[in-house]
């Protein structure tokens, strides 16, 4: 038998095919998002990132359809469980059928009728009232997600899409997450209000907890603003952990992927989350998903009284593996740093030699290719020859923010120590120094809640092509480092709680011991250099010190 595992990545969906029995990836496929490439819905310099849901649609039908047509019918007839994994906190405003407004006639170009992404930051202001209030309220509903609440997150972007946009606040019968939304679309859910919704989603990024009774009361969210008044009636209070299924496959779907209609669709969770299940966490191992930002997720048995730790993303019982204690930490940015400076550097490039009238177009095509592909590795080659430090350049790592610890939205990264000899390399590795800073920030923050952490798991496409990057960042936590095998830890978690639901096994753990991925490389620490970091993140420590204040001046300005 064979589970589906669904990764909704920030450019892409990836598909993975997985033998339940051996764990074995037997076929993927990976589709862009054609919208988001074309940079559609999207403005960097306000922080709005939009994605439409007719991408996610058409990713689904693309890679499904070509695992089928690989793997044949015998194969395909024996897929008995599909898991769902996306990016989070990313919210949609629904009708009372469930169908996203961007989807309804009216809204198909409007921005605030499409998912929210997760780095979209444009409700920082909300998030700050959030905060103020749950200070003030007589239950601090903030508690269970590190005592800060993010402009990242569900009911600040709710609040702010309703107030900018009376269309879509006066259309919106409700709002649901992206990982909720696709196991309803595959099920052929049409009733908003019978949705299953996912215990980590809701946990982590909606302020859902137990002890509350579900959701905040009604009379906070329109205290918080009177547009709120009766949503909260709209939406949920009870939530499931992605072990359970969300339903089967609905005729149309299964007729639209070539797959049998019995196939069940596991309840959602974020990509994160189900990565860690991926690379099989163990408690107290703290699993860092490294790709455009971080995730790092730690798991913890529920035993005793639960301890609140403060400036996390939040701490959820089941939102990893059910039946235990999943915390999750993380920043804002990480390979969206390189990437950022990769496209600095790039511009003349692209410039100068595309605006060449010495060569033809298909040559400088062609070098402008090679020349960009090249930038990176061949800073990492030198900015690795660079002394710990380089020469005094020191960055911190807030290009998109500070995640954790403690979020702020408002901060902006920073290059200081730079003179006339400072150069592309020596930049770089500033650069690389402070996102590692900042995961040390996080471990350093668990340990000091009395957290105790037995050793880090990577995964995610810096830990996989990067080995400059994770040696220094095994020198700066010193710790070692495992990297996971798989290409695909996401998707891989995916089709494990895919296989739980589809009753090949009872439990994930069980699932985890026979699907989950090996480890491919260790970085362990080079105690030469462990020391030398400690004083390069003492530097670090003091300009973040000076630099947030100042920061905060300039925007509250």
């Amino acid at each position: 038998m064979f589970s589906l595992g669904l990764d909704f990545g920030s450019d892409s969906v990836r598909a993975l095919l997985v033998n339940t029995e051996t764990g074995e990836e037997v076929a993927t496929s990976v589709h862009y998002y054609k919208r988001w490439k074309e940079g559609k819905y999207c403005n960097a310099s306000t922080n709005q990132f939009r994605q439409h849901p007719l991408d996610y649609i058409e990713g689904i039908e693309s890679t499904v359809r070509q695992i089928v047509a690989e793997v044949g019918e015998e194969v395909s007839k024996s897929i008995v469980g599909i898991g769902i994994d996306t990016t989070g906190s990313t919210p949609v405003a629904v009708n009372e059928q469930g169908i996203p407004l961007a989807l309804t006639e009216g809204f198909e170009e409007n921005p605030n009728a499409m998912f929210v992404l997760w780095k979209d930051h444009t409700a920082i202001q909300e998030a700050a009232e959030i905060n103020e209030l749950c200070k003030k309220w007589e239950i601090d509903y903030s508690k269970y997600e590190g005592g800060i609440y993010s402009s990242e997150w569900f009911w600040s972007k709710i609040l702010h899409v309703s107030r900018i946009d009376e269309s879509v606040l006066d259309a919106a019968y409700s709002w649901v997450e992206h990982c909720d939304w696709v196991p309803f679309l595959l099920t052929g859910g049409t009733d908003v209000k019978g949705m299953k919704r996912s215990r980590c989603a809701a946990g982590h990024k909606a302020l859902w907890h137990e002890e509350f009774g579900g959701l905040p009361s009604n009379e906070f969210f329109a205290s918080l603003d009177p547009i709120l008044d009766g949503l909260r009636d709209q939406m949920f209070t009870k939530t499931y952990t992605s072990d359970v299924s969300a339903g089967t496959l609905s005729a149309n779907w299964a007729e639209r992927l070539g797959l049998s209609p019995n196939v069940e669709v596991a309840v959602g969770a974020f990509d994160a989350h189900m990565g860690a299940v991926g690379a099989q966490a163990e408690p107290f191992y703290l699993a860092k998903i490294m790709g455009t930002s971080t995730c790092d997720i730690l798991v913890a048995p529920m035993e005793g009284e639960e301890k609140l730790v403060k400036g996390i993303c939040g701490q959820v019982d089941g939102s990893v593996i059910p039946g235990m204690l999943g915390l999750e930490a993380g920043q804002s940015a990480f390979g969206d740093i390189y990437a950022w400076f990769e496209k600095l550097l790039a511009w003349p490039i692209k410039e100068l030699i595309g605006g060449s009238s010495l060569i033809d177009e298909k040559t400088k095509s062609k070098l402008v290719s090679e020349a960009v592909e090249k930038i990176l590795p061949e800073l990492s080659k030198a900015a690795e020859k660079e002394p710990i430090g380089a020469s005094g350049e020191l960055a911190l790592d807030w290009m998109n923010g500070r995640r954790t610890p403690d979020a702020n939205q408002n901060l902006k990264g920073v290059i200081a120590g730079i003179n006339l000899g400072s150069t592309s390399p020596k930049i770089f590795r500033a650069l690389v120094e402070a996102s590692c800073f900042g995961a040390k920030k996080i471990v350093d923050r668990f340990l000091s809640e009395g957290i105790p952490i037995k050793g880090v798991v990577a995964l995610g496409g810096v830990a996989k092509k990067s080995p400059f990057i994770m040696q220094m960042m095994a020198n700066v936590l010193n710790m070692p480092i495992k990297v996971v095998q798989s290409e695909q830890a996401c998707a891989l978690g995916a089709a494990i709680f895919g296989a739980v639901a589809g009753k090949v096994y009872k439990t994930v753990p069980q699932a985890m011991q026979k699907m989950g991925s090996d480890f491919e490389t260790v970085y362990h620490p080079e105690a030469a250099k462990v020391t030398a970091y400690e004083e390069v993140y003492q530097k670090y420590n003091a300009l973040a010190e000076v630099m947030e204040p100042h920061i905060m001046k300039q925007a509250v300005k």
